[in-house]
């Protein structure tokens, strides 16, 4: 038995040798400014303590996912009554101030000065509804056995309005994201929900306890087209190697060199911010 068991080493010797490593070159893009600017005024509150971050892009494999911006000044500024905002760096890339008006109506300007070159990026700050409702049911979604969250709102007649909903389940890491058009919905009572079913990527429906971050903001027109393409391009995502359909940009607009574009959006949003548990 001694021969044939030294020739199964060695024949384990030769397929180990023959073992390759395969790098994979990944392409990288160019370091970019990453705003992270959302001015979201909650009802009910005076809207004057707002942050917005900074960062840069970085490598897919890189060790560092987020590298704050420092030494950045930034400033917002309502075009309609020409009052500035500074925005105080923090030293870890969150630049804030807490003395910030929003008004129903006006627009904003943002202005990052990073590197040398001038970012601008500019939005209205539009109404939304006076309340929501919010529920539970088991009728609305696809199994008629598991647990949904509703929210309920009326929509104003003859205004145009774009809506930005947020569910985001405690016990999850990502949101489930809704943009939403008025043009089915204009002056009536519309109801939208969100529903977990059990599958293959290991979900779990929601059960009695669970609880939901509910967020519902009235946003302008050229959000929601930013928010469609972001969406549509997370839902049909392949591998991390597949390439991006389409580029997303935002509204950021480097004034000194339009094709160093900053990535990431600055809105102005009036929001609705409540948390819902499952009885």
């Amino acid at each position: 038995m001694k021969p044939f068991y030294i020739a199964c080493i060695g024949v384990l010797l030769i397929f180990a040798s023959c073992t390759d490593v395969i790098e994979v070159d990944v392409p990288e893009g160019p370091e970019r400014l990453v705003v992270e600017a959302s001015l979201d005024w909650e009802k009910g509150t005076s809207g004057n303590n707002q942050t917005i971050v900074l960062s840069t892009s970085t490598p897919f494999f890189a060790e560092q996912k987020i590298v704050p911006v420092l030494g950045a000044s930034v400033k917002v500024t309502n075009t309609d009554t020409a009052a500035e905002f500074i925005f105080t760096s923090q030293n870890n890339g969150e630049y804030t101030t807490s003395s910030f008006v929003p008004i129903v109506g006006d627009t904003y300007q943002l202005e990052v000065l990073y590197n040398g070159e001038t970012y601008t990026a500019t939005e209205t700050l539009y109404p939304l509804v006076d309340t929501i409702e919010v529920s539970q049911s088991k009728d609305g979604g696809e199994d008629d056995e598991a647990l949904e969250v509703n929210v309920t709102f009326q929509d104003p007649e003859g205004l145009g309005d774009y809506y930005f909903l947020r569910f985001k389940s405690q016990n999850d890491l990502l949101s489930e994201l809704y943009y939403i058009k008025d043009e089915f919905i204009d002056g009536n009572e519309a109801t939208f929900y969100y529903e977990k079913l059990e599958g293959e990527d290991s979900v779990d429906e929601f059960k009695p306890g669970d609880v939901v971050d509910v967020a519902l903001m009235g946003i302008s027109k050229q959000y929601h087209d930013y928010l469609r393409l972001l969406v549509d391009q997370y839902e049909n995502a392949g591998t991390p190697f597949s390439p991006t359909p389409v580029p997303l940009v935002g509204n950021c607009v480097n004034l000194d060199d339009p094709n160093n574009l900053a990535y990431g959006y600055f809105r102005v949003t009036e929001i609705i911010q409540t948390e819902y548990t499952f009885e």
